[in-house]
């Protein structure tokens, strides 16, 4: 395999540290690229094409999904990496599977999971994801997961930065952290390399921007509400007078484009500084800063946090989204109280593991597995399976 030769301070997938348990060597593709290739063909991925990003999958075809974001995402991320002169591969492949752990109903499912499952240590969606990848995916003969390499789980635990200070003890980290018996060996104090990091800030990207269009489309929010944002109105004030007779369909669409590409090269532009300032001459000289490698500009930031806000207020807790969360709530709320007093209304498979359970909490934990794992689809009519009285004469 011939690749062209990156920059000092990238990931290297000739020194990568490996994975757990020892494989042979593709012959066509990096180890980073067989990790894509792994995530791709996951039962988890799969199932993200049905889940909630902001608006419930059924409500229509046209809003974004988890699996619609990540693909996304990862287009973002190759893009930013290839500026950077980093792996694209890499990037691509945690751009992937930042999402692997969401469980249905987007934020609102993942609050709900964690309160029920707040006296058996709670749920964490990042946490989930690799639990996702070194246990409960179960497609090999030899191991359980997906035997990714060191970079990825590195990356996946550590992309939003370190999660334990200096000093600190691993008890406070999510359960599926502790638990991973080499969370240790993942360097849980420093940050997490280049491409991980450009993996989490083409998330931010990805999704301020779609919820735009998304939102617009929704009918939660106009280009009148938007244009009073700084940036995302001067864009859109821009579209409109290069291109006075579009419909708002185009007008929302073309400001989208435009506004990413600020984003893009904003964070390229500010990465390089950085890298101008502090000289890294190798991935782990990256890990080893005390602040991120990769960032935006501080006049960016503040726009990113001017319209989050405006986003909060105007359509995450829009009225109508706030009836959906609750009505996502009630279902995720109801199945576990019933499968946890009841196994016996799980899947045969889980059904037994519940049974095995050595605890309460082992017990609460495979029934949080089962329910973070479902579609948004799946779980709406599995709770109308077991609470509608109607699906009985069916």
């Amino acid at each position: 395999m011939s690749y062209r030769i990156l920059s000092s301070y990238a990931t290297n997938w000739k020194e990568s540290k490996g994975r757990y348990v020892a494989e042979p060597p593709s012959k066509s593709r990096t180890p980073f690229q067989r990790d894509r290739d792994r995530i791709i063909h996951s039962s988890s991925f799969r199932r993200l094409k049905q889940k909630t990003q902001v608006f419930v999958a059924h409500e229509g075809d046209h809003y974004r999904t988890r699996l619609t974001h990540s693909l996304e995402v990862a287009q973002i991320a190759r893009s930013i990496a290839r500026s950077l002169n980093v792996d694209e591969d890499l990037a691509e492949a945690l751009a992937l599977a930042h999402d692997l752990g969401h469980p249905p109903f987007g934020h609102a499912g993942e609050d709900q999971l964690d309160d029920c499952m707040k006296d058996y240590e709670g749920f964490d969606h990042n946490a989930q994801a690799l639990r996702i990848v070194t246990l409960l995916e179960q497609r090999y003969p030899n191991f359980d997961g997906l035997n990714l390499t060191w970079e990825m789980l590195e990356g996946l635990v550590k992309h939003n930065g370190p999660v334990l200070k200096t000093g600190e003890s691993s008890d406070i980290l999510p359960v599926a952290f502790k638990e991973f018996e080499h969370i240790h060996d993942l360097e849980p104090t420093t940050h997490a390399g280049i491409e991980a990091q450009i993996a989490a800030l083409s998330d931010d990207i990805a999704y301020n921007n779609h919820d735009i269009d998304d939102g617009v489309w929704s009918k939660l929010i106009t280009i009148t509400d938007l244009k009073q944002i700084d940036l995302v109105g001067d864009v859109f004030g821009e579209v409109e007078r290069e291109f006075p007779f579009i419909d708002e369909r185009r007008t929302v669409l073309e400001a989208v484009r435009r506004l990413i590409g600020i984003w893009v090269t904003d964070l390229v532009e500010e990465t390089n500084r950085r890298i101008q300032e502090y000289e890294p001459k190798n991935a782990q000289d990256v890990r080893s800063l005390s602040m991120p490698i990769v960032g935006f500009s501080q006049h960016i930031k503040r726009q990113l946090h001017e319209l989050r806000a405006f986003l909060s207020k105007k359509m995450y807790n829009h009225y109508k989204v706030n009836r959906m969360r609750s009505r996502a709530k009630r279902v995720l709320r109801e199945l576990f109280e019933l499968y946890l007093e009841e196994p016996e209304t799980l899947p045969l498979t889980w059904r037994q593991q519940v049974e095995l359970g050595t605890s309460d909490t082992k017990k609460a934990r495979i029934v949080c597995d089962y329910i973070a794992g479902m579609t948004d689809s799946f779980a709406i009519e599995e709770h109308r399976r077991l609470f509608n009285l109607d699906s009985m004469i069916q």
